[in-house]
């Protein structure tokens, strides 16, 4: 067994220990990565950029079609063929030489194959041609493994091998029917894509559509579905799944109405990759999420095992743990080198974000844009609020926009402190505002002194202005 040691060694090469380890290394340590399928992980190949890919086409379709003098040009639908060209091209075609190419211009060591921590300060990994290497770690080891797609335990729901995420994702084919269990941003995504591809698609959301947003988002988002063609059932929950010898699924709800499809996709949630690394070799539990301090140390692992990005469930969103990343490469670097660790709010080595500040946008047509609390968060969280509401479509800037735009902008305004709590916008084209959101939320920026900011009209983003109007002062 060949034995090799480093200052820190990470466990999954996605953008989050990819990001760990550059930070370690710019801080002058040495760092290695491992990695059991491709450099990049889920966001390259089976997530943000593939299921962006598949959106953004049938997005500017719609958006022409909205716009008098651009409608007249556009004389067909979309060429799918094209589209999955284009997602694979996003996707690197499932390759990873280019980010390993990366990694090697940044002094990262990569070992591919399943790492798994031995004890204390190590991790041996078990290469793709049998052999093993243990890999020691001076400074710490940080697991870095994200999350997979849950499938629940649903009779017959396993054997009819139905999509996750991946499968959807990186899709070869557009099914004539596609049924989708969820209402999450997973399905909602996947159901604007594929029914703007072509597929006859039902969303069974039992819990209704986005329901950790503003409700008034999964609304118009569920409008949007049903306007291309999409059969959104809020509350079917179902019972069983069966696909037969001719490969039809046919999905069994809990009231006893069936829905056949050609494929079927399960977007219930996520859980964490952690059943194979070796945490019970130093008293953790295999498959859970890990619990982590304010400067995302695991606790109970004695302080030289850390955890970024979905693995520890503060924030599963790829920005956020790659905002984590830069946290932690950064105090682990402070603590080899005995300097002061920063770990007060909003100090470098913390990621204060996560509790508060957490930007997300949905990209669905139309976008859900938000940072902070909604109001149901912001009053369960102790906040006096007043929630400030205005009509997107009545801004000059949307009006010039889209014909017949239609949108949604919420603000929650934490009336004691006098900042903005919670951002909510829904829109065609507002992710585009979601920054502007966040620096207010993250700076904490008063009310008076955002009068301030002057936004340009004709643009969208006057609905600043109008947000603070109707808000009073």
């Amino acid at each position: 067994m060949a034995d090799t040691t480093f200052d820190v060694v990470v466990i999954g090469a996605g953008p989050v220990g990819e990001n760990v380890a550059d930070r370690v290394v710019r801080g002058g340590l040495t760092a290695a990565v491992v990695e059991r399928e491709l450099v990049g992980g889920e966001c390259s190949y089976w997530a943000c950029m593939p299921t962006k890919a598949l959106l953004r086409s049938g997005t500017a379709l719609r958006a022409a079609r909205r716009l008098a003098g651009a409608r007249e040009a556009v004389t067909g639908g979309l060429d799918a063929a094209a589209v999955l060209r284009r997602r694979d091209a996003f996707a690197s075609n499932w390759k990873d030489d280019g980010q390993v190419a990366w990694l090697e211009s940044a002094g990262i060591a990569l070992y591919r194959g399943q790492g798994r921590i031995s004890e204390d300060r190590v991790v041996e990994v078990a290469g793709p041609d049998g052999t093993t290497t243990r890999l020691t770690a001076r400074h710490a080891v940080v697991v870095a493994t994200g999350s997979g797609a849950l499938v629940p335990d649903l009779a017959g729901l396993r054997e009819a091998a139905p999509w996750t995420s991946r499968e959807a994702a990186a899709a070869s084919e557009i099914p004539g029917r596609l049924a989708v269990i969820g209402g999450g941003v997973v399905a909602v995504e996947m159901a604007t894509a594929f029914a703007s591809l072509g597929s006859v698609v039902t969303v069974l959301a039992r819990d209704g559509v986005l329901p950790a947003a503003e409700p008034f988002a999964g609304e118009l988002v569920t409008a949007s579905l049903r306007e291309v063609g999409a059969s959104v059932r809020i509350g079917a929950e179902a019972a069983s799944v069966h696909r037969g010898a001719d490969g039809t699924v046919r999905v069994t709800l809990t009231d006893g109405e069936r829905v056949d499809a050609d494929e079927l996709l399960v977007a219930v949630g996520r859980t964490p990759n952690t059943q194979d690394i070796g945490l019970d070799r130093i008293g953790l539990k295999p498959g859970g999420w890990l619990t982590v301090d304010d400067t995302l140390r695991v606790e109970g692992a004695g302080g030289w095992l850390y955890a970024a990005g979905d693995v520890n469930h503060r924030a599963l969103l790829t920005h956020q743990g790659k905002y984590q990343a830069r946290a932690v490469g950064d105090v682990i670097v402070a603590r080899a080198k005995g300097e002061t660790v920063e770990d007060a709010r909003w100090g470098r080595h913390v990621a204060t974000a996560d509790e508060r500040a957490v930007p997300q946008v949905v990209f669905t047509d139309p976008e859900v844009a938000s940072v902070g609390l909604t109001a149901a968060a912001a009053t369960a969280a102790g906040l006096r609020i007043r929630v400030v509401d205005h009509d997107l479509a009545a801004v000059a800037g949307s009006a010039l926009h889209a014909d017949g735009y239609e949108g949604r902008a919420r603000m929650v305004v934490d009336e004691d402190r006098q900042v903005i709590a919670g951002i909510t916008v829904v829109g065609p084209d507002v992710a585009e505002l979601l920054h502007a959101a966040t620096v207010a939320v993250v700076g904490e920026v008063p009310l008076d002194r955002l009068w301030h900011a002057v936004p340009a009209f004709p643009t969208v983003s006057e609905v600043w202005l109008r947000l603070l109007e109707t808000y009073g002062r």
